[in-house]
């Protein structure tokens, strides 16, 4: 069943992508995952879609993708997804309406290695829906020791960076800390996906104001304010967490962060 919110241009481009590769016999079926499965599509968002392709096929149609690709009407520009670690993906924009679209090239040998549930829109066989059925979705998500380790020597980046006088690579960094502990932490904590901060305006809008208090300015005094908040959520969070607490590297760094982005500093620093 195609999502209630599927707009015209997006049910139009996902059909053009259907009749294209179903006649290809080496594609076995086509599966939608993301804001599609979970029916809250809106148009401006992607088409995320996995290509389930036959195993002995699956070398071939990776070397030529592309090329097929480019047999669907409105393929404008696409490239690969490396720069997310995913060199099976192929990232897409269609015209007219300007449609993201991503395919993911799977095998079906790997294609129910999942993060969550797919709504298939195609299938030439039931392999893929019974792989499905026969195994679980998993999101991946940093475990809490995991980001308890290697908090503190964050935080010391940070403050090194920002005393340096390295605006830009401070902003970029605490974007960092929101997408990968804050986000995740407080999603996952409230029995969400963890998914970055994804839509955390709507699913946690206490949070979400909380958390504009991690977004500075270019400058030093706006990013140690920030900073500093980054680490009163982090604490906040990490509470409710069964951990080991290194309490010798929190020490540290924060004992480093109070020497060099003192008031004092920051009043004789030149803007």
């Amino acid at each position: 069943m195609l999502p209630s919110t599927l707009s015209d241009a997006q049910e139009a481009r996902l059909n053009a992508i259907v009749s294209a590769l179903s006649s290809d016999p080496r594609f076995i079926a086509i599966s939608a995952s993301g804001s599609f499965a979970s029916n809250q599509l809106d148009r401006y968002s992607d088409l995320d879609l996995t290509l389930v392709i036959e195993p002995d096929a699956y070398e071939e149609v990776m070397a030529s993708r592309f090329h097929i690709l480019e047999h669907i009407d409105g393929i404008t520009a696409c490239f690969t997804g490396e720069h997310v670690g995913e060199p099976r993906l192929v990232i897409s924009i269609f015209s007219p309406d300007a449609t993201h679209v991503d395919f993911k090239f799977a095998s079906l040998d790997d294609a129910a290695v999942r993060v969550d549930d797919p709504v298939i829109v195609w299938e030439r066989d039931t392999r893929y829906r019974e792989r499905l059925d026969a195994s679980t979705a998993s999101y991946p998500y940093p475990e809490p020791q995991w980001l308890e380790d290697r908090i503190w020597i964050w935080v010391h980046y940070a403050a090194t960076k920002i005393a340096r006088g390295e605006y830009f690579e401070s902003l970029g960094f605490l974007s960092f800390i929101r997408n990968t502990v804050l986000g995740p932490m407080a999603l996952r904590q409230n029995g969400m996906t963890p998914s970055g901060v994804r839509k955390l305006e709507e699913r946690l809008q206490e949070f979400a104001v909380e958390l504009k208090g991690t977004v500075a300015g270019a400058d030093r005094q706006s990013l140690t304010t920030a900073l500093h908040k980054c680490i009163e959520l982090y604490e906040d969070l990490i509470a409710n967490e069964s951990i080991d607490r290194n309490e010798a590297a929190k020490r540290l760094s924060l004992d480093y962060l109070k020497n060099v982005l003192s008031e004092e500093s920051i009043n004789g620093h030149s803007q």
